[in-house]
């Protein structure tokens, strides 16, 4: 049986050299983190949502939800599933069943605009998730101070 763990995400930094963006995620009931490079565009659709700012026409992951909304099908989670040769997969878990493959940051775009949980697979976590000892805590309470304080703009080039 494979074990899931609940993610939260924390927000999106930039990663240096070259600006990158990276995703990081935080297990819930733990103290790992899970970063995953994500592109500018995906970076942008998650400070938008975070922010709640809201573009004069729906981005992508706006439309996935209108039409899953239109559809009445329910997303019941995301997981990130695997990863393999340095790429992380996730999943979209659909109320009927259904597993859709996708990349973790639109599936993290889109769970953001649902209220959809985030999981991650055990073995992930065990091999890509990064330990924080508790002394590092407050280190990380400025980092989301920081994160508070990006502006979508911040994403674009």
């Amino acid at each position: 049986m494979t074990t899931l763990r609940d993610l939260t995400l924390i927000g999106i930094r930039m990663e240096s050299p070259g600006h990158a963006p990276v995703m990081m995620l935080r297990e819930t009931d733990g103290y790992r983190y899970l970063p995953i490079s994500i592109g500018s565009v995906e970076a942008t659709a998650i400070a938008y949502e975070e922010q709640g700012l809201r573009p004069s026409r729906p981005l992508t992951h706006d439309l996935m939800r209108d039409i899953l909304v239109a559809l009445e099908t329910t997303v019941l989670a995301v997981e990130i599933v695997e990863l393999r040769d340095s790429v992380f997969y996730a999943e979209l878990v659909l109320a009927n069943g259904a597993r859709v493959s996708a990349r973790p940051s639109d599936s993290v775009a889109l769970a953001i605009r649902l209220g959809t949980p985030l999981r991650c697979r055990e073995e992930v976590l065990a091999e890509a998730g990064v330990a924080t000892p508790e002394a590092e805590q407050a280190e990380l309470e400025r980092f989301r101070q920081f994160l508070d304080g990006i502006a979508p703009e911040d994403f674009t080039s």
